[in-house]
């Protein structure tokens, strides 16, 4: 089985495709917590919008899988949703602890040794310097990190997550916001934790006498190790590269893509001109690596005649006024929490259950209501 260490993210649309027909969610379900697991290898091009839940949900029923044998995949990828939905009812509030206060906080900032990849854990500062390699963390690694950060290192999960989104090619706030949260039991009802035992089994690693050599029920109670103690404020930015105006004909609408679309079929075969925006004022609020700038201008190239802004909206709303035309008419996006401040048209996103809406308090009550509906299907 490969290596998630070797796995890469290509940008062409044919080979993203070919990694969903490559889905197998029996596997999934058997190894996906497993550092070498089954897992799809997709959540870069769902987080970018290259691609839907929908599609994938989809192509798995096409193939004939019954949906109780993927049922674990497909609920994996309602977890997604889920907190999509959450940051739509939520909005800023994604921000604060959710449901209640995370507990036993000690500070506020980054602790220096997950940075610096010297945290005593071998698997775990290997993995950390794979995510500033790569921009990729498995799953289970990043609940692993977070616990260690926030449960173990007892900081506030906010500062650490802003430093987890910044390296991720999939960086969805959502997802990140939400999981740091429910790790750290400000959106769940306890605490995540994990121990040594655990690490090792999930990812082949035997390595004994760490400060998390020890049981759940004592990790409760565990002091700050001295490995977590130094902590440091961490100074995230965004590199974008510079751009020229683009051209606009102020006849035809403007879509307006972004970080979080990037659709290569939305409107394929329409008269429009193609945007995509890089705002400074966004990527100042939510800053990314420069290998997730490279990564999404990369996505986007594979978009035919588009354009690629570093700019703010309003600009491209100021050529149809200098036309004498209503920029609400014309310029189309997608909805999204990020952008909410767009003007124009808001087009709905693709959603797996688009009629199981509103605010959960919990996922399992979300996912009710979802279950029925995959019942009839």
């Amino acid at each position: 089985m490969q290596s998630h260490n070797q796995i890469s993210f290509p940008t062409n649309y044919e080979s993203i495709l070919e990694r969903i027909e490559a889905i197998d969610p029996i596997k999934y379900a058997q190894t996906r917590n497993y550092l070498n697991g089954r897992i799809t290898y997709l959540s870069p091009y769902l987080s970018r919008g290259v691609i839907s839940l929908p599609q994938i949900l989809n192509s798995i029923l096409k193939k004939g899988y019954p949906t109780k044998a993927a049922e674990k995949l497909i609920q994996e990828l309602a977890w997604r949703e889920y907190y999509q939905r959450v940051w739509q009812v939520k909005g800023n509030q994604i921000w604060n602890d959710l449901k209640q206060p995370q507990q036993d906080v000690a500070h506020h900032s980054m602790i220096s040794t997950i940075t610096k990849a010297d945290t005593g854990i071998q698997v775990i500062d290997k993995e950390i310097k794979h995510l500033s390699e790569s921009g990729y963390l498995h799953n289970h690694i990043r609940m692993y990190l977070s616990s260690i950060i926030c449960n173990i290192g007892k900081a506030h999960w906010l500062n650490p997550s802003k430093w987890m989104y910044n390296h991720l090619l999939d960086g969805d706030i959502a997802s990140n916001n939400c999981s740091w949260q429910w790790v750290a039991g400000a959106f769940s009802s306890k605490k995540y934790y994990c121990n040594q035992e655990n690490i090792n089994k999930y990812t082949f690693s035997n390595q004994t006498d760490t400060f998390l050599d020890t049981s759940y029920e004592a990790l409760v109670d565990i002091y700050i190790p001295l490995s977590l103690q130094a902590t440091e404020d961490i100074d995230l930015h965004t590199q974008l590269p510079e751009t020229k105006f683009p051209f606009i004909d102020s006849s035809v609408p403007t879509l307006i893509y972004n970080s979080y679309n990037l659709d290569p079929n939305w409107k394929k075969e329409a008269n429009v001109n193609r945007i995509l925006l890089l705002e400074p004022s966004h990527f100042k609020a939510y800053p990314v690596s420069e290998k997730v700038i490279e990564f999404i201008i990369s996505l986007a190239k594979h978009i035919t005649g588009i354009q690629i802004y570093v700019g703010e909206v309003e600009a491209i709303a100021n050529v149809y006024k200098a036309s004498n035309i209503e920029p609400s008419e014309k310029i189309i996006s997608k909805e999204h929490p990020a952008f909410d401040y767009y003007p124009g048209i808001k087009e709905e996103r693709e959603w797996m259950f688009p009629s199981v809406t509103g605010y959960h308090p919990s996922f399992f009550s979300y996912w009710k209501k979802c279950e029925r509906l995959l019942n009839k299907l």
